[in-house]
């Protein structure tokens, strides 16, 4: 979608932006970017809100106000929750101080990092001291700014721990946070408390290199942040370039797409239903999925060359054509894997254990789960209907007939059965248009040197494991002058504290495993 900015002003920001939720019912924050708009505005972010019950989304654009040297924007973490750690992503990178925001720390940079690399000034000369290698330090109190009534910006310190709290880290290095993920855990006994994650292990900078990058060039960016959802990644990215430049494809390159992002949404959840049974200990499952997954990975290789990094989907369309045998695999791939799904069920999804570890266990209902934007299958297993291809369809998702799987227990029970049940639909889809690929062009040629007029567009997709969108803004050149990635898995982990309070330590294994996170996506 080509944005359209709603400004409110510094004032009143915050009663416009309450009136968008409450009033307005604009209840879901996809997102909020950070940037740095130039000397002439400063910096500043976008909001980007959704309707839950019309599906209609806008954007909101808010200056930061300078205080001296620092810039701030009042805080909208108590309209959404899902923006406590999307603001403190913003302050980490830009250092705009979100005024009201209980927790003002780094999200993904050391404590100890010299300033906010996303800003266009921002020094990198590597002769620079930006960190030093020593251990990071440690903080237990955070920070809450506010201006006074003579426009003063003071802080005040929050404690992160009493003197009773027991405090455990799981992660960064644990087999069970599929990752390089810390969760800091309050404990009483064995009850816990209170989560405060710890990301950015594995940060890479993405963004920042993608406005370095000529167009062409960030795509194998997104191939990396999540695995095994590399073609939806990949074409979230191809799909907002496309629409800013007014590429209209052929039904052929929009048909592969759409067969090629099921696959690889299968990949996902036969990993993902593998993992959930090896997290609990459930070793015969686990190699069960792994063994079919490696038959759609065959499929998938014969087209693309790749197993777990895809380099297939271009600006304009394919990087080539389906192999020959490519219709004819995949039906037989479709007709394999129907009745081996019930045998994950037979072996792990309906055995006694696994629904004592999972039944009632990180329970999270359709409020909060729109609340903290926890979508995908997570979300849909309380019953919110989110799903980008029903609701903001590409490709030819709106020329397929197929189910948006809804469970009602919001458990990590019914997040495993809706990973299960999208299997099935997946094949549905793929199965109406394995036979129908129409003729005509893989590939539209473009010229040598990209570029995209200048505006702002926000793209989403429907990942593996729920809402996958870009942002860019272009100013008219061969490079981004600012991208931005909605991670999947970001709101995911910042609701783990909400569903795991007053439950056990052990169910936070199984409650990380039913959510379905990639770090890489999260860290980027």
């Amino acid at each position: 979608m080509k944005l359209d900015n709603k400004e409110f002003g510094f004032e009143s920001f915050s009663s416009e932006m309450e009136e968008l939720k409450n009033e307005k019912h604009f209840d879901y924050l996809v997102t909020i970017v950070g940037e740095d708009f130039g000397t002439d505005e400063g910096l500043g972010c976008i909001y980007i809100l959704e309707n839950t019950n019309t599906h209609e989304r806008c954007s909101v654009k808010q200056l930061a106000k300078t205080v001296g040297t620092e810039y701030v924007i009042p805080t909208v973490s108590k309209l959404w929750a899902d923006a406590d750690l999307l603001e403190r992503e913003v302050f980490d990178f830009f250092g705009i101080k979100f005024l009201g925001h209980p927790d003002m720390r780094r999200l993904f940079l050391r404590n100890d990092f010299s300033g906010y690399p996303l800003r266009k000034d921002f020094n990198m000369d590597p002769e620079r001291n930006m960190y030093s290698t020593e251990d990071d330090i440690e903080i237990d109190t955070t920070t809450e700014w506010y201006l006074t009534d003579s426009g003063d910006l003071k802080s005040v310190s929050h404690s992160l721990f009493t003197d009773d709290d027991f405090v455990v880290n799981i992660g960064p290095q644990h087999p069970s946070t599929h990752g390089v993920l810390r969760l800091q855990t309050i404990l009483d006994g064995e009850t816990v408390k209170h989560i405060y994650p710890h990301l950015g292990y594995i940060h890479r900078g993405i963004e920042k290199l993608c406005e370095n990058f000529t167009y062409p060039q960030t795509l194998a960016l997104t191939d990396r942040m999540n695995y095994l959802s590399a073609m939806m990644h990949r074409h979230a990215l191809v799909g907002v370039i496309e629409e800013g430049m007014g590429i209209e494809l052929s039904d052929r390159i929009m048909y592969i797409r759409t067969i090629m992002d099921e696959l690889q949404r299968i990949d996902n959840h036969l990993l993902y239903t593998a993992c959930c049974a090896q997290d609990l200990g459930a070793l015969t499952a686990f190699l069960y999925g792994m063994r079919d997954r490696e038959h759609v990975l065959n499929v998938m290789e014969e087209t693309t060359g790749g197993r777990l990094i895809q380099n297939y989907y271009r600006i304009g369309g394919l990087q080539a054509d389906i192999d020959p045998n490519f219709v004819s695999n995949v039906k037989q791939l479709c007709k394999y894997l129907r009745p081996m799904v019930q045998e994950y069920l037979d072996v792990f999804g309906d055995n006694v254990i696994t629904h004592k570890r999972f039944e009632g266990i990180g329970t999270m209902n359709e409020a909060d789960c729109i609340n903290y934007g926890v979508t995908g299958p997570a979300g849909r297993a309380s019953g919110w209907k989110n799903d980008v291809r029903k609701y903001h369809p590409y490709a030819v998702y709106d020329k397929v007939d197929f189910e948006e799987i809804t469970l009602t227990h919001g458990d990590s029970m019914d997040r495993y059965y809706c990973h299960i049940q999208e299997i099935y639909q997946s094949l549905n889809i793929i199965e109406q248009l394995i036979d129908n690929i129409p003729t005509g062009e893989f590939y539209l040629k473009q010229k040598p040197i990209i570029k995209v007029p200048e505006g702002q567009w926000y793209f989403s997709v429907e990942g593996a494991s729920g809402e996958f969108g870009v942002y860019l803004d272009s100013r008219g050149d061969k490079s981004a002058y600012r991208m931005k990635f909605r991670p999947m898995g970001l709101t995911l982990v910042g609701a783990m504290d909400k569903m795991l309070r007053g439950q056990k330590i052990a169910d936070l294994v199984t409650t990380g495993a039913a959510l379905d996170f990639v770090i890489p996506d999260i860290d980027r």
